[in-house]
């Protein structure tokens, strides 16, 4: 196994990571921000590298320092954790040249499934079901997009090459407005991502964001870990997760699972990733691959018993998998409540000391946290502070322990959309199960009328 690591992370995802390690039997450093020294993975590591200001352009963001740690406290291998530096290539690449392993797939795989126009392309030729579209950058004659966009059929949606985030999306319903859809978008994505270029889909006008979990190694093997509901979102942000998705039969479930991991395969996957997909009306469509672990990995975990964190370290050790696609079962079902330091009502951040902090507990319920008595928020940083997983014999269950956790949890000191998350666990149509991605938004916009 790897000897040593440092975690290029903060927060809930860092201390998940630590405690991987100390499993395995990994020693740690924990990097940090000077607005970071109070983290709990930072008291918890073996060592504590401090490598710049709150600033995450001072620190997480910046390649030199994170690797300086390395080696000065002769570490072997780097994990990104999710966002920050997670998804680039040219980090994973300098980690990589410098003598460390980097802990996720390729540099090449990073940068290919990056740019959304290859990694559609790439997709599509290993048989991986997609959005009709463009299938590459559009161009500048102005006839033929609209010829395009009439044979794709509107409403079409333009989307950044190099896009993510929500960012560089625009949805058009006519050919008056395309051609001034298409220019706007190309400057934005010039503007935020260094990339112009843009391409167009098919827009989906009620789907539901269903993905697929996989880990593959270096050795040819490739296994999916079944799939994950994360329709509930607002400005494209996800906001509560589940494992197995709603109304997602096995048969549906073994066909798109088989499809990723032998796609997996083809492009010469590495590590723990997913397959993103928009499902309607039966049918699946991809939007494009994460190459990093996700935020909701957890779910996965509940439902499979198989812990992705430990699969990626082993995996970057140079370990063939030790599991085969027949040893992967879903049992029950998985609820994930993400909850931010935020307003529940205008979403504003809300840092500040918390005064006072109990988790959750009972069977089934598991807490994802970094937080603690005395703790205080930085304002420097994404406002998610945890995570509530609960896990049930079937969806019903999971519901009902996720109500008792949301009642349980006492976080007081700063606002959270705790009161917003108690709203939706009761809200009858998630009951139901099978919402689209539009569904919270919508009802907040109700709401606010």
């Amino acid at each position: 196994m790897l000897d040593k690591i440092v975690i290029a992370n903060r927060g809930e995802i860092a201390l998940r990571i630590l405690r991987a390690c100390k499993e395995l039997g990994i020693k740690t450093v924990a990097i940090h921000s000077t607005a970071d020294r109070d983290l709990k993975h930072v008291r918890l590591a073996d060592e504590s590298v401090c490598i710049g200001g709150a600033s995450a352009m001072d620190s997480y963001l910046n390649i030199p320092a994170i690797i300086s740690a390395a080696e000065v406290t002769d570490a072997v291998a780097i994990h990104p954790g999710y966002g920050f530096l997670a998804e680039n290539a040219d980090f994973a690449e300098q980690v990589e040249k410098s003598g460390f392993v980097f802990i996720g797939p390729k540099p090449s795989t990073i940068r290919m499934m990056g740019d959304k126009i290859s990694a559609i392309k790439s997709m599509k030729d290993a048989g991986v079901p997609c959005v009709p579209g463009s299938g590459g950058d559009l161009g500048d004659d102005a006839n033929k997009n609209i010829e395009m966009a009439n044979k794709i059929g509107y409403p079409v949606i333009i989307k950044a090459a190099g896009g993510g985030g929500g960012r560089g999306m625009r949805v058009v319903h006519s050919d008056a407005t395309l051609i001034n859809a298409i220019s706007v978008t190309k400057t934005e994505a010039g503007n935020f991502f260094g990339n112009s270029e843009v391409y167009m889909e098919k827009y989906l006008e009620n789907p539901r964001h269903i993905e697929v979990q996989v880990l593959a190694d270096e050795h040819g093997n490739s296994i999916h870990l079944g799939e994950r509901d994360c329709s509930m979102q607002r400005r494209h942000q996800k906001v509560i997760e589940e494992s197995p998705a709603p109304g997602i039969s096995p048969e549906q479930r073994e066909k798109i699972g088989t499809i990723c991991a032998e796609a997996c395969k083809r492009i010469g996957y590495r590590g723990a990733g997913t397959f993103e997909f928009l499902y309607e009306k039966g049918e699946f469509y991809f939007i494009e691959m994460n190459t990093r672990v996700q935020v909701e990995h957890p779910v996965t975990e509940m439902v499979t018993g198989i812990d992705i964190i430990k699969e990626q370290l082993k995996i970057a050790a140079g370990k063939q998998l030790k599991y085969k696609q027949r040893d992967v079962k879903v049992n029950g079902h998985a609820i994930e409540c993400r909850v931010n330091a935020e307003d529940p009502a205008t979403f504003i951040p809300w840092p500040g000391k918390i005064t006072q902090y109990h988790a959750p507990g009972g069977p089934g319920i598991r807490v994802d946290s970094h937080i603690y008595n005395g703790y205080t928020i930085p304002s420097y940083y994404d406002s998610m502070i945890g995570k509530v997983i609960t896990h049930g014999g079937n969806r019903l269950e999971a519901i009902a322990r996720m109500r008792n956790a949301l009642d349980e949890i006492v976080i007081e000191g700063i606002r959270t959309n705790i009161p917003l998350q108690k709203e939706l666990i009761d809200d009858a149509a998630f009951i139901s199960g099978g919402t689209n991605i539009h569904y919270l938004e919508d009802k907040l916009e109700r709401k606010a009328k």
